[in-house]
């Protein structure tokens, strides 16, 4: 009788100690980063997205900016207001880096994006881009690979973007320059 009593409480205590515990589960949070505020906006990086939020009392309105990779985060991010024919506009710009490296090139890309956004009607009024590669490439002198030199190229592409005092946008490049206005009906730079 003692053993099946002793048997009992073993058995017992081991399924006690045995058994499958809950595991707690911690829900992750979405964490974003803040790279600009002014006045109610906000660009932000949840994700992978990069978003323009407009804070307009208890509703957060959002706009998609860009989807991005993790390793070419934007940096150099602002927000700056300004009045073009009487309209409040919003200016957003930030720049993305990149390195490649191989063996005989390195090249280094700086892409520059400039965006314009009426925050009222929520629509983007203008986009540009411009991209700056600088190359370093290893050249070899002769067909043996015996004498090298280092060469260094920089190529751009796109138009350079500068937005004036009076609300008017300048796009250059090394031929030629375009001067464009805001024209409020159709939400555009002409």
């Amino acid at each position: 009788m003692k053993k099946i009593v002793l048997l009992v409480l073993v058995s017992i205590f081991c399924t006690s100690v045995y058994s499958q515990k809950k595991k707690k589960v911690i829900p992750k949070k979405e964490t974003s980063v803040v790279l600009a505020k002014a006045d109610n906006l906000s660009a932000e990086i949840v994700k992978e997205s990069f978003y323009l939020f407009i804070n307009s009392g208890a509703k957060k309105d959002t706009l998609v900016l860009k989807t991005i990779d993790v390793n070419n985060v934007p940096t150099e991010c602002k927000i700056m207001p300004f009045k073009a024919k009487a309209i409040s506009l919003y200016l957003i710009t930030w720049v993305e880096k990149a390195t490649s490296k191989s063996d005989f090139k390195t090249e280094e890309v700086v892409n520059v994006y400039s965006e314009i956004f009426d925050v009222v009607t929520k629509t983007q009024v203008f986009a540009n881009t411009q991209t700056t590669t600088n190359i370093i490439e290893k050249v070899f002198l002769d067909k043996l690979k015996n004498a090298s030199e280092m060469q260094q190229k920089i190529r751009r592409e796109g138009l350079e973007f500068k937005l004036n005092p009076d609300g008017t946008v300048t796009l250059k490049s090394k031929k030629k320059e375009n001067k464009m206005t805001y024209h409020p009906i159709e939400k555009k730079f002409k």
